[in-house]
């Protein structure tokens, strides 16, 4: 498999198909996110009343839930519309934003995994490390190990829960349990940017609503917004430009140069 040639075949499934991206996020990335998804070629509805996620669901093509600023109403809504989206068979996608530096953080994302709902898990090591070991922990949102830390607990959660596991960090690792795909796509310059990791988590819940292959997906989404990172670099230097540059380069990057800078080791 060429995984080049087919993330650039999934980015021109996306922005052929447009596919409907529910997505329960955090208060800090919800309008970035939206443009994120919209500049990919996807379609984003922010919706998170319990009222209605279910309503939503059964009209979108993935769900996206992320933990960035839980109350116990957004808990609530998250159980219905993951519960609603696994019967309808489409992927959901979990962002663990911060687990390991509280525990309802850490408790709400395990009760999801735990649920049996979540098709593919995205979080940075700390994150992936504190859904297995509660001693893990985080620095808010940050880091405190590093990639390859968290290979031996991605493998064993993909294993245990059935579902899709991706490490982000400097080099990005993707695992079902069995094989591992590391993607060496992005730029520092991401880190300085609130919300790139939560951006990340929704362009896979994009590329997941129009194949099956969740692994491939990841993948291909995660190499696809790095090789963004790296395009938006070489015209602005500074994290509020930047910010933007991310947005237009979404918006810009073809399939044929994706194909090209694509760096995924299989």
């Amino acid at each position: 498999m060429n995984m080049n040639e087919v993330a650039g075949n999934l980015l021109i499934k996306v922005r052929e198909q447009k596919p409907l991206v529910h997505n329960i996020t955090n208060f800090v990335v919800m309008n970035y996110t939206a443009n994120a998804l919209l500049a990919c070629g996807a379609s984003p509805v922010m919706a998170h009343a319990k009222e209605e996620v279910e309503e939503m669901v059964q009209i979108a093509n993935a769900l996206v839930l992320n933990i960035g600023t839980l109350e116990p109403a957004w808990v609530q809504a998250m159980d219905l519309a993951a519960e609603k989206a696994s019967r309808k068979g489409i992927p959901v996608v979990l962002d663990p934003v911060g687990a390991g530096a509280t525990r309802y953080r850490t408790e709400t994302a395990k009760g999801l995994l735990q649920k049996g709902y979540v098709s593919v898990v995205r979080g940075n090591s700390s994150e992936i490390l504190a859904l297995s070991d509660e001693k893990a922990r985080t620095r808010g949102v940050d880091a405190l190990h590093e990639t390859e830390d968290a290979v031996g607990v991605a493998m064993e959660i993909a294993r245990t829960y059935h579902t899709i596991v991706a490490v982000t960090g400097p080099v990005d690792l993707v695992t079902d349990g069995e094989t591992i795909l590391r993607i060496r796509n992005g730029h520092p310059l991401m880190g300085k940017v609130t919300g790139t990791g939560c951006t990340a988590t929704a362009i896979i819940g994009a590329f997941c609503g129009v194949i099956t292959d969740y692994l491939v997906a990841t993948a291909s989404a995660l190499a696809y917004f790095g090789a963004v990172g790296e395009v938006a670099a070489r015209t602005v230097s500074t994290p509020g430009s930047y910010m933007i540059a991310l947005l237009d380069t979404l918006y810009s990057l073809s399939p044929e140069d994706l194909i090209r800078q694509v760096k995924i080791d299989t």
